[in-house]
């Protein structure tokens, strides 16, 4: 049995996993990632590989990071929550931890796993959108992961949806993720509480100030049966919903897997989405429907991916 590990590089915390050849994850570990300070991050990499090989073999790294990553899988062109510009983050790490090191792109790498060992195991085209702070994507098309001719594809949170809309981290204005995000959700509820809104009172008084309402909070009140929250992620699911439904008139995929931290919401969100996405689907009615899932493996899909990429030196 062959052990390779897995890394997921975010703006908060890096974690890293020792998985199997079926996926399991053995022994996972986190630590707060130094965002601002490319070398630190290296460091922390370094220190996290060290530390799970104290206790396994392993043949290969795999490390996902959130930015986009040239078609090598080597070298980091951008990382906009990362110290990072155009830099052989491979060559680097192969040098100071001895072993074949593979890099690739987080919401790449969590499609992957997801893919291979989660909710998408028994198809061979699947997109995985990933709604947190931002809305994230990978593509696998038969049986393959996509990565577009320089190795910057599914970017899916920078579809423009509303021409002129609002401004994006990316410099454009009406991304999708402006509206579809984990971000948008706590975003929309606080304006619409700043107004004084009624219905929205519950909430306010939930999280003690408007500034304070979050999207876990949004969650559980929703789960509570609070109305305003309610419609708060029903209409986050609107936006997937209607996202989804203009991904499938291009890629006609097999299924479309939800995951990141607004996941958690459950059917409060999906139902919405895949009511939006029924009412958007061209040929509606007329064509096969795919399958809108919950992701499967939660958190750990992005280090179970990469490493699973490594394993195979990420073909």
């Amino acid at each position: 049995m062959t052990l390779t590990i897995g890394i997921d590089v975010g703006g908060t915390k890096i974690a890293g996993g020792v998985v199997d050849e079926q996926g399991r994850v053995l022994q996972q570990l986190r630590v707060e990632s130094p965002a601002q300070d490319a070398a630190a991050i290296e460091d922390a990499i370094a220190g996290l590989v060290g530390r799970l090989r104290m206790r396994h073999e392993v043949e290969a790294v795999g490390v996902g990071v959130a930015g986009f990553i040239d078609r090598r899988r080597s070298v980091v062109l951008f990382a906009p929550n990362l110290a990072w510009r155009d830099l052989d983050l491979k060559s680097e790490l192969e040098e100071r931890i001895d072993v074949p090191v593979v890099i690739e792109n987080d919401a790449n790498a969590a499609a992957w796993g997801e893919f291979r060992f989660g909710a998408g195991e028994d198809v061979d085209d699947l997109v995985l959108i990933t709604v947190g702070t931002g809305v994230g994507g990978g593509l696998v098309l038969d049986g393959q992961l996509h990565r577009g001719a320089f190795g910057a594809a599914a970017e899916l949170g920078h579809l423009r949806v509303v021409p002129g809309g609002r401004l994006c981290g990316c410099g454009n204005r009406g991304c999708w993720e402006q509206y579809g995000s984990g971000t948008a959700l706590v975003r929309t509820a606080r304006e619409e509480a700043a107004t004084g809104s009624m219905l929205a009172r519950p909430l306010v008084e939930r999280a003690g100030s408007v500034e304070a309402i979050d999207g876990p909070m949004i969650t559980a009140a929703a789960e509570d049966g609070d109305p305003f929250a309610v419609e708060q992620l029903a209409t986050l699911g609107r936006w997937l919903g209607e996202g989804v439904a203009s991904l499938t008139a291009v890629l006609d995929p097999a299924v479309v897997v939800v995951g990141g931290g607004v996941g958690a919401a459950g059917d409060l969100l999906m139902t919405p989405l895949r009511a939006a996405f029924r009412r958007e689907l061209t040929g509606r009615g007329h064509r096969p429907e795919l399958e809108i899932r919950s992701a499967a493996l939660g958190n750990a899909a992005g280090l179970i991916g990469a490493a699973d990429l490594a394993r195979e030196r990420g073909e």
